[in-house]
């Protein structure tokens, strides 16, 4: 089973970033009344996919996501951004063996 980390652009323009078996379903549970979604998005709908990472572990994607939880917008939007050129994402170096994501699918707009 595959794992994603995802990055949503709110309609306040604030970004959220989680992580999901199914994208399709889990923007549906954000963007409907479903008490499946995030609580703090509920007041920021329409949420729109903006990135994805896939991951073949749990343990994997989990890590990622905090990682980009812990940075700086500006350095999200500059990973949207790149993921969003004509060149696509630069492969990342991991420091603990390569834990490059296996796919990288891009949806929507970044701005």
């Amino acid at each position: 089973m595959k794992w994603f980390v995802y990055i949503v652009k709110c309609q306040d323009g604030s970004l959220y970033t989680g992580v999901t078996t199914d994208i399709k379903r889990r923007i549906s549970e954000h963007n409907s009344d479903d008490k499946k979604g995030a609580k703090s998005l509920r007041g920021k709908r329409p949420v729109h996919l903006v990135y994805t990472e896939a991951f073949q572990t749990q343990t994997e994607a989990c890590k990622r996501e905090i990682a980009i939880k812990n940075w700086k917008r500006k350095y999200k939007l500059k990973l949207i951004n790149r993921a969003h050129s004509s060149t696509g994402p630069t492969p990342r170096n991991f420091s603990s063996g390569d834990r490059t994501p296996t796919t990288t699918i891009i949806i929507g707009a970044s701005e």
